[in-house]
């Protein structure tokens, strides 16, 4: 193992993956902490946490949790994944979760790089953008769960941690890996060890990489990962080269509520069937569901649609009326009963949007890792569950994917010996 990767979100984890895997690392993605040692040989081992959005102490908890697991397993150096739009609140998770993992690997110094660049996601003076917008801006400054109202990361990160938060600038990382380790030490020797990174394209990102090169942990987006990989050489043969997906029905399943992801509904709703969840009628019994499971059995050869991606303002008013969490967890759910339904019904490949939504649908079906296949678009791969009834998954964040991706995904994908 050449990387350990603790990641929030399902999604975000196999944008991890996906990314890596383009490199030519071959990556396993492991759905909570595992019972067992990790014997899959992959370059890059990720435990995937559903950890976003739950109470700050459990997200711990469960961080810890993982990270001890990957240095059991050997991991040279731990990597936390969060979302490229420093998804979280001044509660945690992302401050609390970093502090409970330097304190674990005794981390004099760590740095956090949510660029993502090939995305948009880029920091310039601590702040993120997204592409020419400020996070504050922008239309992904209101996630239903975890809205960003502050592009500031500096001052984000400090109302979630008890201790000061140092920023490297780009003019520093201009300079060079070396010029940027010797901040890192500076700061480190005045006492502070947390660190905003500056990234606006992927050289930045191979420039932090290189001078991250012995850290114990880090934490970022995707993309410091891939500028990890390049500064240090570290290549393999993918396994994604040999990745197939079982033949069969495909099904579409969309939580999310992002304008990307509400784009893609209305591409994808424009020429295949479609069921939309009634979240209100959610909360008076299993009706929805039980309706939603037969349309996809009616449907199940035309790649069927199932969404509840509403606009902001009706979600705003669905959580306001059933409250934030009592929403969510209605919506997460039926789609995990919804995608067992459809295997059950002989579904073999299914597109999932959203983090929560894709955490959901991978419990309902017991998955618990995942082979790493082809991107899609960046950061979103093909992966398969394996085992007895082999199943084939788009985990896709909700940000992420041009309009057309629920039928481009099902058109190319490697389609293999169902066995």
């Amino acid at each position: 193992m050449q990387l350990g990767v603790i990641a929030d979100d399902y999604t975000g984890a196999t944008d991890l993956a996906g990314m890596l895997a383009r490199l030519g690392l071959s990556a396993v993605q492991h759905l909570g902490v595992p019972d067992e040692p990790d014997t899959s040989g992959a370059d890059v081992v990720v435990v995937a946490l559903k950890s976003r959005s739950i109470p700050a102490s459990d997200a711990v908890a469960q961080s810890v949790a993982a990270a001890r697991w990957l240095l059991e397993q050997g991991a040279p150096q731990l990597f936390f994944k969060y979302c490229s739009t420093f998804d979280s609140t001044d509660r945690g998770n992302i401050g609390p979760v970093a502090v409970a993992l330097a304190d674990l690997v005794d981390a004099e110094s760590v740095v956090f790089a949510p660029s993502v660049p090939e995305n948009g996601r880029t920091v310039y003076r601590s702040h993120l953008f997204v592409h020419d917008q400020l996070l504050s801006e922008s239309p992904l400054r209101d996630h239903p769960i975890n809205p960003m109202r502050d592009a500031d990361l500096r001052r984000v990160l400090r109302a979630q941690v008890d201790e000061p938060v140092a920023a490297v600038h780009l003019d520093v990382v201009a300079q060079g890996a070396t010029a940027v380790r010797d901040a890192l030490t500076a700061a480190a020797d005045a006492g502070t060890r947390f660190v905003i990174a500056d990234a606006v394209d992927d050289a930045d990102l191979v420039t932090w990489g290189a001078a991250l090169t012995d850290a114990r942990l880090v934490t970022g987006g995707a993309g410091l990962a891939v500028g990890m990989a390049r500064a240090s050489l570290l290549t393999a043969d993918a396994a994604s080269r040999a990745f197939t997906v079982p033949a069969g029905p495909a099904a579409v399943l969309s939580g999310s509520c992002s304008a990307a992801t509400r784009r893609q509904v209305a591409h994808h709703r424009d020429s295949h069937p479609s069921f939309e969840l009634d979240v209100r009628a959610l909360a008076e019994g299993d009706v929805p569901i039980d309706e939603a499971i037969a349309f996809l059995r009616s449907h199940v050869d035309e790649r069927p649609l199932v969404y509840s991606s509403s606009d902001p303002d009706v979600v705003a008013q669905i959580q306001a009326d059933l409250g934030v969490d009592a929403s969510a967890a209605l919506v997460e759910r039926a789609f995990g009963r919804i995608a067992a339904a459809a295997v059950d019904a002989g579904v073999r490949q299914i597109v999932v949007a959203g983090g929560e939504t894709s955490g959901a649908v991978v419990n309902g079906l017991g998955v618990r890792s995942l082979a790493i296949g082809p991107e899609v678009d960046p950061g979103v791969p093909w992966t398969s569950s394996g085992g007895e009834v082999p199943v084939a998954l788009l985990l896709k964040s909700g940000n992420f994917g041009q309009d057309d991706i629920f039928t481009r995904a099902l058109d190319t994908a490697p389609i293999g010996d169902t066995r």
